[in-house]
């Protein structure tokens, strides 16, 4: 079994909802450690074998690629989740923009309210992507063409009488 595949099955096997709630809280809590630990380095590349990256940010291997997995749209180059071995020879480029777009984006404000973005990221940056951010969410319908208008494709009829068949 990989590493990602007992991630997987260890953050979704079935329990009740305390213990649910226990596994998760702790994960998120190791979590925002790890990424305090990353913005505080203001380094966006970490390099080396997963076990020893694991053991910098004080995680077992497997919460280790559950971090990974949580991070990995936020990479310039995505890990191969499905193949990582405990000695496979990581180089993680992480950006920071995209970290913390993807950040609104879960809803988890204990990571993007994390005091160290300020040393990272403007207040005019920081503002910037959550207006991109929010401007991603809301949708836009296109203008509606009416029955007797006519033809977008050009076709010099009515709508009805063309593309609105």
């Amino acid at each position: 079994m990989s590493l990602y595949e007992s991630w997987t099955e260890i953050a979704y096997e079935e329990r009740d909802e305390k213990e649910y709630n226990r596994f998760w809280n702790e994960y998120l809590e190791k979590e925002k450690n790890v990424y305090a630990k990353i913005l505080e380095s203001k380094n966006s590349t970490l390099k080396g074998k997963l076990v020893e990256l694991s053991e910098k940010f004080n995680l077992d291997v497997v919460t280790f690629v559950g971090f990974l997995d949580g991070i990995n749209t936020s990479l310039i180059n995505p890990v191969d989740m499905e193949n990582i071995e405990e000695y496979s020879e990581l180089e993680i480029e992480i950006d920071f923009e995209k970290l913390y777009f993807n950040m609104l984006d879960a809803k988890a404000p204990w990571l993007y309210e994390l005091p160290h973005w300020d040393e990272l990221l403007t207040k005019e940056k920081k503002k910037e992507i959550t207006k991109e951010y929010r401007s991603s969410k809301i949708i836009v319908k296109d203008k509606k063409i009416g029955r007797n208008e006519p033809c977008p494709c050009g076709s010099g009829k009515k709508y009805k009488k063309c593309c609105g068949k």
